[in-house]
């Protein structure tokens, strides 16, 4: 849906655009299908601050999601779309013809009332928006959310608003997916995928309008380092407004990691391997 603008009769109004739809369900979510959600505060097991500017917002249930879509040649049909309080998408109410009742990432063009499944086996006009297959049995070029990296696991990639990868190539063994950011990686054919991609995605064009509802959501107000005591920061401090400590560094986190440029993913982590080129056009190293 597009995105909805208010009359300014407010100052918050004024500035207050938010993605309005009128196809989600005004129902409370499935009971079974819903628990508890403990809020930390940004508070690890001893009580102290490890995750900064999280904390209040209102009380939210959380809805399981079925990422794994292990029930086969089943067909399901869309009771409801719903919103979740949880992820930036929104999630669908999927009933299979054996009673039971699943929630998965609403994708984009899915309405109620439509029919999906999941399978082993395909054929050419089985490739419709939220049928779930192996990426050995999806055509290249096909985009595809909610994609496992390890078989069986359950989806890990392309969860959000407006995600999707698209299917490169399969080889063998190999599915080769390009990234939203470019980056090229290969995952085992084995994994499943959904076709098409994700719905809600006007959800980053929409503006909050003021501060109350950024704090409803449990976030928590962010004070620019600049702007804070030596003490405080190490970018804090200085005479009038000067960049660092006064000019004398470069630009850092709280814990004085760089902040601009600075790399910081390890090149020993094991899925490195998958890459064949990453988001900046550049091979992994000992690749030509």
């Amino acid at each position: 849906m597009p995105i909805h603008s208010f009359r300014p009769l407010t100052p918050a109004g004024r500035f207050t655009s938010l993605n309005k739809q009128t196809e989600l369900s005004k129902e409370r979510p499935l009971r079974a299908l819903t628990e508890h959600k403990h809020k930390s505060g940004g508070r690890n097991c001893y009580g102290r601050l490890t995750s900064r500017h999280r904390g209040g917002g209102h009380k939210q249930l959380y809805r399981i999601i079925d990422f794994r879509r292990d029930i086969l040649d089943l067909p399901a049909k869309v009771q409801a779309l719903e919103y979740d309080p949880n992820r930036t998408s929104n999630i669908a109410l999927i009933a299979y013809t054996n009673g039971e009742k699943r929630y998965i990432p609403a994708p984009k063009g899915l309405k109620v009332g439509d029919t999906i499944f999941a399978s082993n086996k395909a054929t050419t006009n089985d490739f419709t928006t939220g049928n779930n297959f192996p990426l050995s049995l999806i055509p290249p070029s096909t985009l595809v959310h909610c994609v496992e990296l390890v078989p069986g696991r359950g989806a890990k990639v392309a969860r959000a608003a407006g995600a999707s990868l698209e299917l490169v190539a399969v080889e063998g063994e190999k599915a080769t997916l390009k990234m939203p950011s470019g980056e090229l990686r290969t995952v085992n054919a084995r994994c499943r995928a959904t076709i098409g991609e994700i719905g809600n995605e006007d959800h980053n064009l929409q503006s909050l309008g003021k501060a109350g509802r950024k704090r409803w959501l449990g976030i928590r107000p962010t004070v620019r380092g600049m702007a804070m005591n030596p003490v405080d920061h190490p970018n804090g401090g200085g005479q009038g407004k000067s960049k660092g400590g006064g000019g004398r560094q470069h630009l850092v986190s709280p814990w004085g990691q760089l902040a601009k440029g600075y790399v910081t993913r390890r090149r020993s982590k094991p899925s490195n391997a998958q890459i064949i080129v990453h988001h900046n056009g550049r091979k992994p190293r000992g690749q030509k």
